[in-house]
């Protein structure tokens, strides 16, 4: 699941980095020389439709995301077990959801012959059915971890499932925080 997290990060980078190249080279392009690309906006708008799901892919995988744990930290390793499961849980059927709306847009703008209201009237089953392909990235990620998640909570290997899939301890944070100091200590020197 890391490759699977790193490939999405690095499509997400790159499609962020070609974004910003493309604004940097409007806003140069319309200060010098009164010329203007023309929908980069657009372009920006379809980058993130594509770039949102990629980046829940990463958070999720690399449990990156925020995690309120105030009560979950005074429960027995059990009830965490079958929190942490529910958690997952609900992060599979919510992706599944997102999937099933995002298909059924795509759909309707298929059916419709849908296009931009913009200069460039982009058929818009083109940028939509990027955003597809990357929310089924997201959905396959946290379907694969749901299943984990209950495969572990089934078979009752609470520690596993919490090492796992639960939210880091105050003295995990700390350690993981000192190792990134050290290596940008070791990298300035």
């Amino acid at each position: 699941m890391k490759n699977y997290a790193r490939f999405s990060g690095i499509v997400f980078g790159a499609v962020m980095l070609l974004l910003a190249l493309a604004i940097t080279a409007e806003t140069v392009l319309r200060k010098l020389f009164s010329f203007s690309l023309g929908g980069l906006d657009e372009l920006g708008g379809y980058a993130m439709a594509v770039c949102a799901p990629l980046a829940f892919t990463v958070a999720l995988i690399e449990r990156a995301h925020i995690r309120i744990s105030i009560f979950q930290v005074k429960m027995g390793a059990r009830a965490q077990a079958v929190t942490n499961a529910l958690a997952m849980a609900s992060l599979g059927l919510l992706s599944a959801y997102l999937l099933y709306f995002t298909t059924i847009t795509l759909l309707d703008t298929q059916s419709y012959q849908s296009v931009a209201q913009t200069p460039w009237a982009t058929p818009l089953v083109y940028p939509q059915a990027f955003w597809l392909l990357a929310m089924s990235v997201f959905t396959v990620a946290a379907l694969v971890l749901c299943w984990q998640a209950c495969q572990l909570l089934w078979h009752g290997d609470w520690a596993m499932l919490n090492q796992r899939f639960g939210a880091d301890t105050v003295a995990e944070e700390l350690k993981a925080e000192l190792g990134d100091l050290a290596k940008r200590e070791a990298s300035q020197s």
